[in-house]
C-alpha cells in the first residue's frame, strides 16, 4: 500500500494533503448545517431530507466563477471567491421562488495547496451561510498536468425547493408592472474576460492602486464578492410579494429580463434611473465602449430586477433600497429610453 501511495505521489498526487484538506473542511461545512442535513462530510454522497413542504418541487442550478478566478489567483486572494461561486448558483434558483437547501462544490487543481484550498472552501461556507443552505459535500481533484502551477478551477451545484403552487414563472407579469432594480456589489462575476483585457492585462496595470474614482484599489474592486439575494427575496415574497425576478448575469439587463417575462411582453428601462457605479464608467472609458456593449456584458450596478404590481412598487423600493428603473409594456425585448 505504501509503495502505491509513493508511486501516486511521484506522479504528482498528494493523498495525505487531500486527506488533510478534508479534515480542515469539516468545521466549515458544519457551520452551514441546517434542518434536513443527514450525516456529514466524508461519505460518498451527501444526504438531505426534504421536509416541511406539502408538494415540493426541487430546483437545481450549476455555475462557475469564470475568469474572475484568474484575478483572484494573480492577487493571491482566495477568501471570497467561494462566495461568488455560491452566489452564482443560488441567485439563479431563488428567482423561481425556491429556498436554497444545499450546495456542492468541485475544486480542481494541478497541485493541491491545502491552505489555499481551505481558504476557498471557507468562502464557499460563508456563501452558504448567507444563502441559508448547507454545504453538503463536494469534490477536490488534483490533476497534475491539467492546470498551470498556482491555478485552480471551481464549479458549484445548488438545490432548492418550492411549493408547486408558489413557483415564480412570470406568468402573472403584464403591461403596467413596474421594474425595480436591486443594487449589485459591483461587477459580481460576469464579464471578467473583458475586464482583464481592459484593466488587468495591460502594461503598467497596478491592482494595488486606485486608477481614479473607485475609492478603493482596483484589486479590491475586482474582488468584491457577488451579492447573495436569496434570504432577501424569500422574505420579500412572504411579506410583500412580487411576480418575477431576473438575476442579472452574463447578457446584462437586455439578456436576462426577457427570460422571466411572458410572450408578447417587453420592458422599457429609463436611463439615469439608478446610479451607475464608477467601475462601469472606468470600463467605458478604457474600452471606448458604447452603452449597448456595456449593458449586454455587465450588470451596470443592478444584480437583480423584480417585476411587481404597481401597488407594490413603493413598498418594494422601501424594503430593498432598490430603484424604480422602468415598466413592463406590450412588445418584446428591452428598450432603453432617455
Amino acid at each position: 500500500m505504501g509503495d502505491r501511495q509513493d508511486a501516486y505521489a511521484a506522479a504528482g498526487v498528494d493523498i495525505e494533503a487531500a486527506d488533510s484538506l478534508v479534515e480542515r473542511i469539516k468545521p466549515h461545512a458544519a457551520s452551514t448545517r441546517r434542518p434536513g442535513v443527514l450525516g456529514g462530510i466524508g461519505g460518498f454522497g451527501g444526504l438531505f431530507s426534504v421536509a416541511g413542504y406539502d408538494d415540493p418541487v426541487l430546483v437545481s442550478g450549476t455555475d462557475g466563477v469564470g475568469t474572475k478566478l484568474l484575478v483572484a489567483q494573480r492577487l493571491g486572494r482566495h477568501e471570497t471567491i467561494g462566495i461568488d461561486l455560491v452566489a452564482m448558483c443560488v441567485n439563479d434558483i431563488v428567482v423561481t421562488g425556491a429556498e436554497p437547501l444545499f450546495f456542492l462544490d468541485y475544486f480542481a487543481t494541478g497541485k493541491l495547496a491545502v491552505d489555499e484550498a481551505e481558504a476557498v472552501v471557507a468562502g464557499i461556507a460563508e456563501g452558504c451561510r448567507q444563502a441559508g443552505c448547507a454545504l453538503l459535500g463536494g469534490e477536490t481533484a488534483e490533476m497534475p498536468g491539467m492546470y498551470s502551477p498556482g491555478h485552480y478551477d471551481l464549479a458549484g451545484f445548488a438545490v432548492g425547493a418550492v411549493e408547486r403552487a408558489d413557483i415564480l414563472d412570470g406568468s402573472r407579469v403584464a403591461p403596467g408592472h413596474r421594474l425595480i432594480g436591486l443594487p449589485s456589489n459591483g461587477l459580481h462575476s460576469n464579464g471578467y474576460s473583458l475586464v482583464r483585457k481592459l484593466l488587468v492585462d495591460v502594461e503598467g496595470a497596478d491592482l494595488d492602486a486606485d486608477p481614479g474614482g473607485l475609492g478603493r484599489s482596483l484589486g479590491d474592486e475586482l474582488m468584491r464578492p457577488t451579492r447573495i439575494y436569496a434570504k432577501e427575496l424569500l422574505a420579500l415574497r412572504r411579506e410583500i410579494g412580487f411576480d418575477a425576478a431576473a438575476h442579472i448575469t452574463g447578457g446584462g439587463l437586455p439578456g436576462n429580463i426577457p427570460r422571466v417575462l411572458p410572450a408578447g411582453v417587453g420592458a422599457v428601462i429609463e436611463h439615469g434611473s439608478w446610479p451607475i457605479p464608477p467601475i462601469f464608467k472606468l470600463l467605458e472609458r478604457a474600452g471606448e465602449l458604447a452603452w449597448d456593449d456595456l449593458a449586454r456584458t455587465f450588470n451596470m450596478g443592478l444584480g437583480m430586477v423584480l417585476a411587481v404590481a404597481p401597488e407594490q412598487a413603493d413598498d418594494i423600493v422601501a424594503a430593498t433600497h432598490g430603484f424604480p428603473i422602468g415598466v413592463v409594456v406590450e412588445g418584446t425585448g428591452v428598450v432603453f429610453r432617455e
